[in-house]
């Protein structure tokens, strides 16, 4: 086992007064704790990963995701960056192509753009305009979404920026096991990875398969680009990703209880390249399509959600694709974010205006 993967106890039980060698049931960890033992797991199993960002290895980064990494793997694997993100992006690509795997870290989705010029422009190109000769095996993460009452800067979705662009790959954790395995796999690709995490879901627990994406676990290990059906049903399909994943979940708990409908969650999880059979899919059992993120919703992923849905499923279809989004305005002041976000009431709006039709 990879060092940073235990996360069950493995102490003998107490049964009765008497000691067993029963393991102890595994125990949920937050999202960012997976993370963690995700980036561990990915270090320990190769010298070439290294970490960096601005604060990282001290302070274990602001959401404390590379929290005692730079203790067990030294200053010269997580490396605290000065504030340039710029530079933290173009030194990652310089290491890629010197053979390493640099995973930098963003501190919060408003400060990518200053390193925005090197991502489209270097990360995404170089394989292209070396005819593949060169890889850029570099993973940024970035906190992305809103919902923990930040000021300016703090809370943005910058994800369609990204999708546009040729040569990347986007990524979206909605949960811990996701975010343990999807880290890792990540690190793994030879392509620039694009991984959006959460942060209003950092603290969400659940419990985690230690293994490491090579080995098969229990329920099968998904594709780094694979989207899933997460609740089954027969009414309409509910898509989201990020954050709005647990958003579409409890959406579905009131529609069942309130107006006896039956909604099937599908989280995308990968952005670009979308893989959208699982949608299409339940579409054609549902005949009825709500798409939800916190991105505003011109020219964002759910337009083309809905665009290449509506192409390939249309005669599935009983009502047009409705979209529950942020607004197409700069991003609001803390007091007011709750009422740009997408909520349960909004989701369960559109899918009565769904049944409408």
């Amino acid at each position: 086992m990879t060092s940073g993967a235990v996360i069950t106890g493995e102490q003998p039980a107490e049964v009765g007064g008497e000691r067993t060698d029963e393991p102890a049931a595994p125990a949920p960890i937050t999202l960012a704790r997976a993370l963690n033992l995700g980036l561990r797991s990915a270090m320990a199993a190769d010298p070439k990963v290294v970490v960096m960002g601005e604060d990282v290895g001290t302070l274990g980064g602001v959401f404390r995701v590379t929290d005692g990494l730079q203790k067990e793997f030294g200053e010269a694997r997580v490396i605290d960056t000065p504030l340039a993100e710029s530079a933290i992006v173009g030194t990652a690509i310089g290491l890629a192509m010197r053979g390493y795997r640099p995973v930098c870290e963003i501190q919060f989705d408003g400060f990518v753009y200053p390193a925005f010029d090197q991502i489209v422009s270097q990360l995404a190109k170089l394989h292209y305009r070396s005819g593949g000769r060169i890889r850029l095996p570099v993973t940024i993460r970035i906190p992305f979404g809103g919902g923990i009452g930040a000021v300016e800067h703090h809370s943005e979705s910058p994800e369609a920026y990204f999708c546009h662009t040729a040569g990347l790959k986007v990524v979206a954790c909605s949960n811990p096991v996701d975010a343990h395995q999807m880290i890792q796999q990540a690190i793994r690709s030879d392509d620039p990875v694009i991984f959006l995490e959460p942060k209003r879901r950092y603290w969400e627990k659940a419990v985690v398969d230690p293994r490491p994406p090579g080995e098969v676990s229990p329920d099968g290990t998904l594709g780094l680009h694979s989207s899933v059906v997460v609740r089954a049903g027969t009414d309409a399909t509910l898509v989201g990703y990020g954050p709005t994943v647990r958003t579409c979940l409890d959406a579905a708990e009131v529609s069942a209880a309130d107006d006896g409908r039956s909604l099937e969650v599908v989280d995308l999880r990968s952005l670009s390249p979308l893989d959208l059979e699982p949608v299409l899919a339940s579409v054609r059992r549902t005949g009825r399509l709500v798409v939800v993120h916190e991105a505003p919703s011109n020219v964002s992923v759910s337009a083309e959600v809905a665009a290449r849905v509506t192409e390939q499923a249309f005669y599935s279809l009983e009502a047009p694709v409705l979209r529950v989004t942020g607004f197409d305005t700069p991003y609001p002041p803390a007091r007011l974010e709750d009422h740009y976000l997408p909520d349960v009431d909004r989701i369960l709006d559109a899918v009565d205006r769904s049944f409408g039709y």
